[in-house]
């Protein structure tokens, strides 16, 4: 019997690099558009927002409607970071990368063989950073 420490906040990007299956400029195009997908909020609600309703106006400009652009242009480089990967390269990124699915998990949705989908992944993480020119 094996103990094994498992971090379950790490994401299966982060996995990946840590085992020498990513290169740095894979990561980083996954993590930005984690991120991207993160901040134009397109993530499912299970539960109702308690958060605070955005600041009013200040008197340095409208905070709020900054906010509402920045949602808006990261919106816009996700659809276009998912357009620049391909048809069949998207969906591996939105599920391992966005909704942080595990690749093997992933391969049996995407009804991929086995192993086939970090290869995949890799090609994907390679378009992405072309697309962010972190690569």
């Amino acid at each position: 019997m094996r103990h094994v420490t498992v971090n379950v906040a790490e994401s299966p990007l982060a996995w990946l690099a840590a085992r020498g299956h990513l290169n740095d400029a894979q990561l980083r195009a996954g993590e930005r558009l984690r991120a991207d997908y993160e901040r134009a909020g397109l993530a499912a609600r299970v539960t109702m927002r308690w958060d605070a309703a955005p600041p009013g106006k200040s008197r340095d400009g409208a905070r709020a409607s900054d906010a509402s652009l920045a949602r808006i242009d990261a919106h816009r480089r996700f659809h276009a970071a998912l357009e620049a990967a391909g048809p069949g390269l998207a969906d591996i990124c939105w599920r391992v990368i966005c909704a942080g699915e595990g690749v093997s998990g992933a391969e049996k949705a995407l009804g991929w063989p086995a192993r086939s989908g970090k290869l995949v992944l890799t090609l994907a993480l390679d378009r992405l950073a072309r697309f962010y020119g972190t690569g």
